[in-house]
């Protein structure tokens, strides 16, 4: 396990110089939002950052008690709220979880002298969780360090919002992606390729190759080629068969078809451009491209945008899919 310090931090240079001045000069504020896409760092950050309040240094030593502790995830002043997944139902932040977070912060600092609050995917907690989080970054018990992640501001409340110092992450470069690949034993080929799909992700990067590589991307694929074609049965069957797979899984595959879409378009205004996520597609993508108008392209994108935000409710995914294919159908 890698010891938490600023250097295993990939990129993000501008926000990791702001976080250290603020330790080093001893203004850290109570809240802190940071803000960003998914499997950009976010997290990662958060917890050198956790390690750094704890340890009472600018950088982490790695070695004293406390940031073995935050590391192992086992310090008794440093707590994570994530969102749980009940079925297929999207993850979420409850209340329950909030409130044994409250009764953490009420207590004398164990070990540290001071706590660190680390609530992952903030966007998720439920109208009753943002509340009580509300009220507590109102009127904070004892010395506490909140840090909020989440993919945007506009996800969460404007009060939760305005009590916090927000911190913009944003994507990474594709070099940068497939040298932490290269580095975690992936071939430079494969490296590459995960890298231009991942769109700045190290997360998503990760979790393309942990899932088989391109599978996911093909059947987004295949589709996309078969909706010139595709019938009303056809669309039924095909429901009912993605309607089985879980929502993260759905909302990965929704992902690959709006990059395909994308794809589509920067063909239509450059065929040589070198913007393409799939340029090991170029060839077929501009095979397929007289079946669409431009216009239909965009109609399409605006639906697949759509439905990836449908994805973070908990509506029967079956039904979801079901309208969203009908939606596309209707674009043609």
């Amino acid at each position: 396990m890698e010891k938490l310090n600023w250097d295993i931090i990939a990129g993000h240079e501008a926000q990791q110089a702001e976080l250290r001045a603020m330790l080093r000069e001893r203004r850290l504020p109570h809240a802190l939002l940071f803000v960003g896409e998914k499997g950009i760092g976010k997290k990662l950050c958060g917890r050198v950052l956790a390690a750094a309040i704890l340890c009472g240094q600018e950088s982490p030593c790695g070695h004293c008690e406390n940031c073995r502790g935050v590391n192992l995830g086992s310090h008794p002043d440093y707590f994570e709220l994530v969102p749980e997944a009940k079925g297929k139902a999207a993850p979420i932040i409850h209340i329950e979880e909030m409130r044994s977070m409250q009764v953490m912060v009420s207590r004398s600092a164990v070990q540290a002298g001071r706590r660190v609050v680390l609530i992952d995917d903030a966007e998720t907690m439920n109208e009753a969780a943002a509340n009580s989080l509300l009220k507590t970054l109102e009127e904070p018990a004892g010395d506490v360090t909140f840090i909020l992640i989440a993919r945007a501001r506009s996800a969460l409340l404007d009060t939760i919002v305005s009590r916090c110092i927000p911190l913009s992450f944003g994507m990474l470069p594709a070099e940068t992606v497939a040298a932490v690949l290269q580095k975690q034993g992936i071939a430079p080929d494969m490296a590459g390729k995960l890298a231009s799909l991942a769109d700045g992700s190290i997360g998503r990067a990760l979790k393309l190759h942990a899932d088989g590589g391109l599978e996911l991307r093909d059947k987004a694929l295949a589709f996309l080629l078969s909706l010139p074609e595709l019938q009303l049965t056809q669309l039924w069957q095909e429901a009912a068969a993605m309607g089985e797979w879980d929502r993260q899984r759905v909302t990965e595959w929704a992902a690959y078809f709006n990059m395909l879409l994308r794809d589509l378009l920067v063909l239509y205004s450059a065929g040589d451009s070198q913007l393409l996520y799939h340029r090991d597609l170029r060839g077929r993508l501009a095979e397929f491209l007289p079946a669409f108008t431009q216009r239909q392209l965009f109609a399409m994108a605006a639906e697949t945008r759509e439905f990836t935000r449908r994805l973070q409710s908990n509506v029967n995914l079956r039904l979801q899919l079901e309208g969203f294919f009908i939606r596309l159908l209707d674009c043609r």
